[in-house]
């Protein structure tokens, strides 16, 4: 018995995905446990694009052994805040398998001045981060740890500057 030809194309429905403003406004659900994220920012100077960059580093603090994965984010800068909203994690194609954090790099041109850097998860929860950037005197300074005043919300991610990995160019 043939199948019946249909008369209209099937509908796939769409996916779920919340823009940045929707998951500011949720409610988180109930959750206790450790930091899960950090977020360490630092300076990167590209020889390739001879340019100069802020880099914000988001990785996983639990390490992966079996695949290498990456962060999935959506980002939305204004004027003096970055909102930077956790997606998931997508494999990363690559041959050697080795212990190692989930993470993502997020490259930014000209910043100066004190930024907010807030960390939303899926479920509503935001961290923040205050930092001062300073080109001239080539220094980040983190100024303090946020946890946005929301019920349920929780501390799920650090915030720290790395002056080690600072990268400028030679002269």
């Amino acid at each position: 018995m043939p199948l019946r030809k249909p008369d209209e194309v099937p509908k796939i429905p769409k996916s779920r995905k919340k823009s940045i403003e929707s998951l500011k406004n949720a409610t988180p659900g109930k959750k206790e446990g450790e930091p899960e994220y950090r977020t360490i920012v630092y300076f990167k100077y590209d020889k390739l694009q001879k340019k100069q960059f802020y880099v914000i580093s988001i990785e996983t603090v639990k390490e992966f052994s079996a695949l290498n994965y990456e962060i999935s984010v959506d980002v939305n800068k204004s004027k003096d805040t970055i909102d930077i909203s956790l997606r998931g994690l997508n494999t990363r194609m690559s041959y050697i398998v080795k212990p190692q954090p989930a993470h993502t790099d997020l490259f930014f041109e000209e910043l100066f001045g004190k930024y907010t850097i807030n960390i939303i998860k899926q479920d509503g929860s935001i961290n923040a981060g205050l930092f001062e950037f300073n080109i001239f005197k080539k220094e980040i300074t983190l100024l303090r740890e946020v946890i946005m005043k929301k019920k349920n919300n929780r501390k799920f991610c650090t915030f720290s500057t790395a002056p080690d990995l600072y990268s400028f160019k030679e002269d």
